[in-house]
């Protein structure tokens, strides 16, 4: 295919040169009607590009299939069958992919350590969750991606259930065995959805971990957005085999989705994909070689421990993203969210991930000589002064068996069910109502339906005495917790 094409941007700069006038949506028409301050901040153009796809970029009753060109070219760039561009984000994408899979009452294998948007599709779909538990790693207090045995022991145990869903790579880089877990999927004649929010640069360099359309999966969802060159809420489904209709995802993505999809999304998706085709494997080798170089620096820093390929050495993992710099802070006395915090309030450098252990800095193609000093400098000067950053309450760290809580009802039963609010003591032995998650990185600790134990409750309460931010729970602070109301 003519990998030289971008029919979206084609189309949108075929739009701006002949200059129509639309008395449709967007209500800015085009520019006119913004707002001139907040043009100055974001630009004209953006308003310029912000076109309807049907009636704007594409004629309804003469459809140049600019949209389905566009899908066409990404899926034979990455390998697979179908590609569905998505506007509304990974969040959404995993959902219609669930439901694609599983409907209400059927059951899907789902690893634990998923994001709480995995979570957020078990209640609404209503499917009921066969949970695979993480590879814990005790030491470093991380969640690895589970093994394929652990998948083929839960298939035997649930032989109706319609699929599995594998969080790889996680938030910190660790990758699962997609082949083997594929292979176990199959044996039993079910697919595979592999949620590779954190690897929509993997198929394009032969170095880095192995993309799931290549290692086998049916279907896999990337987050452009996130190591990628599209803007956010940026997703692109990919689709082999025959385990998934394409007709079922694109029904259920249209059940789910938005009809006012943003041509900036589509656009952005498509010069991406143009981009890594003809230029990918020299960018990501550029992005390799300064990983390395920067992960081999901040190892010559006193009181940092930098994760890396002995992961793998360790059977923790079977691979590891290398644009992952993961970097633990506990022997500087401060956690990895007080890093993050001094980071941005000291030197103006955010990085992508913290939690109670360590800090994480993606670096992807964008990347260049100098944001690597400025992000060397920043952790330098991390290092130089951790002495003064305010110490504050521990963090009660829980042992690996504790986060594998009972499932006593259907998530989706408990969260809509009759529930109310008790203090946190008086929750100990009840059922969840809600998620309490942990964010970043988002992954639910409880989940609506789990029995809640007190050591968990401590773990919880002791991280929002640090700092922890639990957004999705009805009291943040969490001295009251939302549970089933009794019969």
């Amino acid at each position: 295919m003519d990998h030289s094409r971008v029919p979206v941007l084609e189309a949108l700069q075929e739009f701006r040169r002949r200059g129509d006038v639309v008395f449709g949506p967007p209500g800015h028409r085009q520019g006119r009607g913004a707002d001139p301050r907040v043009a100055e901040i974001l630009g004209i153009d953006v308003f310029r590009s912000d076109v309807l796809s049907l009636n704007g970029l594409d004629d309804r009753r003469q459809s140049q299939g600019v949209l389905e060109q566009a899908q066409e070219l990404m899926a034979d760039a990455v390998g697979a069958e179908h590609a569905f561009f998505s506007t509304c984000g990974s969040s959404l994408s995993v959902k219609t992919a669930m439901l694609s899979v599983a409907g209400p009452g059927e059951k899907l294998l789902l690893s634990r350590n998923a994001h709480k948007a995995v979570i957020a599709a078990v209640i609404i779909n209503g499917v009921e969750p066969v949970w695979v538990h993480p590879k814990y790693d005790a030491e470093r207090h991380l969640a690895h991606p589970p093994e394929a045995d652990d998948v083929r022991d839960r298939l035997r145990e649930h032989p109706d259930a319609k699929g599995m869903l594998l969080v790889t790579p996680t938030d910190w880089g660790t990758c699962a065995d997609i082949r083997a877990v594929a292979d176990a999927c199959h044996a039993f004649d079910v697919p595979l959805i592999v949620d590779e929010a954190w690897g929509a640069h993997l198929p394009f360099h032969p170095d880095l971990p192995v993309w799931g359309m290549d290692a086998g999966a049916d279907l896999v969802v990337t987050s452009v957005h996130k190591m990628g060159g599209a803007i956010e809420q940026s997703s692109v489904f990919h689709l082999q085999h025959d385990r998934v209709s394409p007709t079922v995802l694109e029904q259920r993505e249209d059940l789910l989705g938005t009809t006012s999809a943003s041509s900036l999304v589509y656009a952005t998706l498509d010069g991406w994909r143009r981009q890594m085709v003809e230029q990918g494997r020299d960018l990501l080798d550029d992005a390799w070689h300064r990983a390395e170089r920067i992960r081999a620096r901040l190892r010559e820093m006193p009181g940092l421990r930098v994760m890396g390929g002995e992961i793998i050495d360790e059977g923790l993992a079977a691979e590891y993203d290398p644009l992952k710099i993961v970097v633990d802070v506990r022997e500087l006395g401060i956690s990895g969210m007080q890093a993050a915090e001094w980071l941005r309030a000291n030197r103006h450098v955010d990085v992508g991930g913290s939690d109670s252990c360590r800090m994480s800095a993606s670096i992807t193609h964008s990347d260049d000589d100098e944001t690597e000093k400025v992000l060397l400098d920043a952790v330098g000067s991390l290092v130089e002064h951790a002495d003064s950053i305010e110490r504050r309450p521990a963090v009660h760290l829980p042992a690996p068996h504790v986060l594998e809580l009972e499932q006593a009802v259907l998530p989706r039963d408990a969260f809509f069910g009759p529930a109310e609010q008790v203090p946190a003591e008086q929750a100990v032995g009840r059922i969840a109502a809600e998620m309490i998650s942990p964010y970043p990185p988002g992954v639910p600790v409880v989940a609506p339906g789990e029995v809640i134990t007190s050591e968990v409750l401590d773990y919880l309460r002791s991280g929002v005495a640090h700092g922890f931010l639990i957004s999705d729970a009805a009291d943040p602070a969490l001295e009251t917790v939302r549970v089933t109301a009794r019969p």
